[in-house]
């Protein structure tokens, strides 16, 4: 193990330089496809006749090999990380959409309807209300995604050493060095578990009305069951907040 942290100089980075450059590939990817995410899903709730064809294009952008993907956008890009990121990001959409639809299709009629009464316009409603109570599906979507990032960005290594940590498996095979593939996996593994842990104390911290364990890792349910005509108990902390 004593090679275990001895980067090759070709990569040009040393193990801490390698892990900002993975994390920096793989999370503004899911932060670009959160943004394009939310206002897309939103426009679904809105118009729902539209969330099919958008599932469907997603889900067939999904289906395109990363590395069909690097050869269409490297006579635009080049051998850079752009190459790399604009393929995570359609990727996270598959993921995203859906979760910010069923998480603001679940907010209770009853919930939306006592904002309007208090004069709530719909992108205050949206943004104020909606988008709070939708937090614990959406952050379950997150953590799918940027794990999911995490992961593909060693994809890049087949395009001029634009892998990050995946380099290294790329190194392990070239100098018949092991304990590099080892590196890399390990490290990979250490980093999208720090990230899900980060995103679920996220979502605590953004709905301390929920329990501490609640239903973030499944992204099914995400409010309880709302009682006669009265705005479930989840969703009345966001609405009070809301009003102040």
């Amino acid at each position: 193990m004593s090679g275990f942290f001895d980067i090759p100089s070709d990569l040009q980075h040393s193990w801490w330089g390698l892990i900002g450059l993975h994390l920096r590939e793989a999370l503004l990817p899911v932060l670009a496809g959160l943004l394009l995410a939310l206002p897309l899903g939103q426009l679904c709730v809105r118009i729902r006749w539209l969330y099919a064809p958008v599932l469907w294009v997603t889900t067939v952008l999904y289906a395109i090999p990363s590395l069909a993907f690097f050869v269409v956008l490297i006579d635009y890009t080049g051998q850079t990380e752009l190459t790399v990121m604009i393929p995570l990001t359609v990727y996270s959409l598959v993921v995203l959409v859906p979760a910010i639809v069923d998480a603001v299709r679940s907010v209770p009629q009853e919930t939306l309807a006592a904002a309007t009464a208090m004069g709530f316009g719909p992108v205050r409603r949206y943004l104020q209300v909606q988008l709070p109570i939708a937090v614990p599906a959406i952050i379950a979507g997150l953590r799918v995604a940027t794990v999911s990032s995490i992961s593909l960005v060693s994809v890049g290594t087949l395009i001029g050493n634009q892998g990050a940590l995946g380099n290294l498996l790329h190194d392990a095979t070239i100098y018949n060095r092991p304990e590099l593939a080892w590196n890399a996996v390990i490290t990979m593994a250490v980093l999208a578990m720090l990230a899900d842990a980060a995103l679920v104390l996220v979502r605590v911290l953004l709905t301390p009305w929920m329990p501490s364990g609640g239903s973030s890792g499944s992204g099914r349910r995400t409010t309880p069951k709302t009682a006669g005509t009265r705005p479930v108990p989840a969703a009345e902390p966001a609405l009070k907040d809301a009003a102040r």
